[in-house]
Order: C-alpha cells, then sequence, then structure tokens
C-alpha cells in the first residue's frame, strides 16, 4: 500500500464540462483521503475544489479544426508544461478528463515516464476515429466511462474498463420548486418560457447566438406572450453576450448559477450541442439542438464521424428523440418552428419528455464521482472496499 500523505495527482480537464465533473471527483477522493495533492489543468470548478491549475480550462474550450489553429499557442504552451512535469518531477498517477486530442497525448509522454494512467469520459471513440480504441489500450491503464455502450469497445481491446454511470445523474438536480424558481428569476408565472443555450465557449458565442437570438426574434413574433432566459456559462462573462443581446433589442433575463432551476422553468430549449444537450434531458425538458461549425471542419468530420446524431441523448435513446439542426439547417426559421411546435402541440411534447425519462434511466443510478474515487485511490495503493466493480480489474 502506498503512503497516501505523499500522493500527487496531475489532472486535467480542458473544458467548462470536465471543470464540472474533475471538481466533483477531487471532492470525492479527498473526503475518502484528505491529504492527497491534486495539480494541473481546469477552470473555476477545480480551483474551488482544491486543485493547483497552472493553465485555466477555458483558455483552451475550443472546437473546430480552424478554431483549434487559432488557440495553438496557449494549447502548445499547456502542453509543454505539463510534459516538464511529467517528465522532470512525474507525479503518482495523471487523471485524463475527455479532451481527447490534447489528453491522449499527455497519456504518451506519462507512458514514458513511468506514470499510471486513468482516463475519465472517454473519447467518443464509437462516433468517430474507431482506431483511437487501440492507441488508448497502449497508453491508458483504466478507463471508466459513463454510457454503458461503451464498454464493449474497450473489453474487445482488452483495456481495463469500469462503467460508473454518468456524473450528471448525481448533479443534474433543481434547488427549488418549478414555482420558487419563477418568482426567483424575476418571470412572468402567466406567460411562457423559452431557455436560451448559446454555450460556454467565446467560439459558440460568436457563431451560434446571434442564430439563437433571431429565433428568439422569430417566436416573438407569432408568441407575443414568450419571456427569454439564459444561463451565463462560468467560463463566460457579460462582457461576451452583451452586444449580441444589444444588437437584437429583445428582452432576455440572464442569470447565472442556477442552470438547472433555468431548465426546469422552460417549457421548451434551443441550445447548442454538447454536454448541456444531457443536462437539459435529465430535466425532461423539450428542446432543439443546433451545431455549426467552420465549413472545413464540418466538411472533414461528416467523413468521419460514424453515428446518426450528435445530440448525446439522442445517441443514448438510439433515435432522434429531439431535433438536431446542423450547419444551413440550424436558421432563424428552422429554430422556431421546432419550438413552436413543442408550444403548439402538447401531445408531442408529452412524448418527447416521456422519451427523455427513458434516457435519464439507462445512465445509471447514481454514485459516479464515488465510484471514480475509488478507482483514483486504487491505482495510488489504497484499495476502497466496495465502492466499484470493475469489469475488468485495475492493473
Amino acid at each position: 500500500m502506498g503512503d497516501l500523505l505523499k500522493k500527487r495527482v496531475m489532472i486535467v480537464a480542458g473544458e467548462a464540462s470536465g471543470d464540472l465533473h474533475g471538481s466533483n471527483l477531487v471532492k470525492e477522493a479527498l473526503r475518502l483521503a484528505p491529504s492527497l495533492s491534486f495539480f494541473g489543468i481546469g477552470g473555476s470548478r477545480m480551483r474551488e475544489a482544491g486543485v493547483q491549475t497552472l493553465v485555466d480550462a477555458s483558455e483552451m474550450a475550443v472546437v473546430g479544426l480552424v478554431e483549434v489553429l487559432a488557440h495553438f499557442d496557449v494549447i502548445s504552451r499547456a502542453f509543454m508544461a505539463m510534459r516538464r512535469i511529467l517528465r522532470n518531477d512525474p507525479p503518482d498517477l495523471l487523471i485524463l478528463i475527455d479532451y481527447p486530442d490534447f489528453n491522449l497525448m499527455l497519456a504518451k509522454v506519462a507512458r514514458r515516464a513511468g506514470v499510471k494512467v486513468l482516463y475519465y469520459i472517454s473519447p467518443q471513440v464509437w462516433a468517430w476515429r474507431v482506431g483511437r480504441v487501440r492507441k488508448i489500450a497502449r497508453l491508458v491503464d483504466h478507463m471508466a466511462v459513463v454510457f454503458p455502450f461503451e464498454v464493449p469497445f474497450y473489453e474487445k481491446e482488452g483495456v481495463p474498463v469500469t462503467f460508473v454511470g454518468h456524473p450528471l445523474a448525481d448533479i443534474v438536480r433543481p434547488t427549488m420548486t418549478r414555482g420558487e424558481a419563477v418568482a426567483a428569476l424575476g418571470l412572468d408565472p402567466a406567460r411562457r418560457t423559452v431557455g436560451l443555450f448559446p454555450g460556454s465557449r467565446r467560439g459558440e458565442i460568436a457563431r451560434l447566438f446571434p442564430i439563437i437570438l433571431e429565433s428568439a426574434a422569430v417566436l416573438r413574433q407569432h408568441y407575443p406572450d414568450l419571456q427569454f432566459v439564459l444561463p451565463l456559462a462560468p467560463s463566460l462573462t457579460a462582457a461576451d453576450i452583451e452586444p449580441h443581446l444589444g444588437a437584437s433589442g429583445l428582452d432576455v433575463t440572464v442569470v447565472r448559477e442556477t442552470v438547472y432551476d433555468v431548465m426546469q422553468v422552460c417549457d421548451a430549449i434551443v441550445s447548442v450541442s454538447g454536454t448541456v444537450t444531457l443536462e437539459i434531458a435529465l430535466m425532461g425538458v423539450p428542446m432543439v439542438i443546433i451545431y455549426t461549425v467552420s465549413p472545413l471542419t464540418y466538411h472533414v468530420g461528416k467523413r468521419l464521424i460514424k453515428v446518426d446524431h450528435i445530440g448525446i441523448c439522442n445517441i443514448v435513446a438510439g433515435e432522434r428523440v429531439v431535433p438536431e439542426l446542423i450547419q444551413h439547417e440550424a436558421s432563424a426559421g428552422r429554430i422556431a418552428a421546432e419550438i413552436g411546435r413543442y408550444l403548439d402541440d402538447g401531445e408531442y411534447s408529452r412524448e418527447v419528455r416521456k422519451k427523455l425519462g427513458m434516457v435519464k434511466e439507462k445512465l445509471g443510478s447514481g454514485g459516479c464521482s464515488e465510484k471514480v474515487a475509488a478507482i483514483v485511490l486504487n491505482m495510488l495503493g489504497k484499495q476502497v472496499n466496495g465502492n466499484v466493480q470493475a469489469n475488468t480489474p485495475v492493473q
């Protein structure tokens, strides 16, 4: 058994969702072993949980080939900083959370340095670049996966893998009743509410928020009683959205830190693709998912992606439960029409809510962070009995 008093753990989360899940993992690990030391790449939530963040994740949260190239210097400096530590002052364990291209390069450095690697929240090998499973088998000591259908991909290659359930199953809960939330947010209980969820990355705001606001303007013309609410992601500031709001002329209630209360007051939501769509699904709220990237990124991705859906709730369900509007389909008129269908057709809206409830059932019964923390302590040399059932034993 190792001495946990001296154990150092590098943890890397390159975007907002990873920062959230990493923070909950760290809190649980420190509850079980308070003397552990965590450092690496993360955002405000991981800092609050006790992680020494050497690089802020908000600077690295970009999507797409063109977008990554534009932020290459920041991402490159972050990688070099982590590589130096792995080579010169190696930690006892490296925890990687999603963010696959960057993290798999780090895993290669860690392997050469003799550092064990736990990968939490798998790269989407089932969606594209299936060959990465073999690369992961060479570089990663254990996979903690959050979707049950991911297990066979790793078992086939002999990768130690554990289905831990989805971390959002423990997190996605409102803090007040719907009536209390309506009052707290300053909304009118007699009016219907549409949520605007433009994403957590500045690139998404620049690319997608104007389209979302245009769709809201169309909706306002057809449904004068509508009110709009927008939860601002922790990685963004008011300055990131104010120019767009001002140009639109729309009255939008902007709030922070109450995202699940915002979701529960919504009759329907317009959301960019990403983890937030799974959160909305877990809250059972009908939504429209939109997604656009640069033309180059889109045409390359279209050739590589092997799944029929981009929305994770649709992937888990195995069917198109909620609409997905991609690239040129993501027009203000199309978005407004899909939201209008929810508002006009109560039976359709109820059927979507029912199917979203089935998605929730597939994501596990909770306790995800506790299970991953048990794997962490096991890999550090301290067995935690009864907390985790691995499909393959930790090596």
